[in-house]
C-alpha cells in the first residue's frame, strides 16, 4: 500500500505540504438522496412548509459548508472557492441533491463538495 499523506513517518497526523504543486483549476461534483414520505414531497413542492422555502435554505446551508469546509473537517486546507452550485432534483423516494465546486489551487475541492452536499441534505 502507497503511504498515507495525512500521516507523518510516526503515524501522527499531520497537513499535507501542498506548497510545492502548481495551481491549477479544480473542480468536484457530490451527489446524495434524501428519503422522505410522500406527503412531505409534496408540501415541498407546494410551498406548504411552515418553516418556508425548504430547498432555497438548503442551497444557501449547503454553499455556506462549502465555504467553512476547513473549519469542520481536520486537516483540511482552507481554499479560495471561486464558485459553488447546488441543485436538487425531485426523485420518487424524495430529493437528491448535486453540488459541485471549483477553485484554482495546489489542492482539490472534494471535501468541499461532499460538506455542500451533506449539508445542504441535513437542511
Amino acid at each position: 500500500m502507497d503511504k498515507l499523506t495525512h500521516l507523518d513517518a510516526t503515524g501522527a497526523a499531520q497537513m499535507v505540504d501542498v506548497s510545492a504543486k502548481a495551481d491549477s483549476v479544480r473542480e468536484a461534483v457530490a451527489e446524495g438522496v434524501i428519503a422522505m414520505t410522500p406527503a412531505v414531497i409534496a408540501a415541498i413542492r407546494a410551498g406548504d412548509i411552515k418553516k418556508g422555502d425548504v430547498l432555497g435554505t438548503a442551497r444557501i446551508a449547503g454553499i455556506m459548508a462549502a465555504k467553512q469546509t476547513s473549519n469542520l473537517i481536520p486537516l483540511c486546507h482552507p481554499l479560495p472557492i471561486a464558485s459553488v452550485s447546488v441543485d436538487f432534483a425531485y426523485v420518487d423516494t424524495g430529493v437528491r441533491v448535486e453540488t459541485r465546486v471549483r477553485t484554482s489551487g495546489k489542492t482539490g475541492v472534494e471535501m468541499e463538495a461532499l460538506t455542500a452536499a451533506s449539508v445542504a441534505l441535513l437542511t
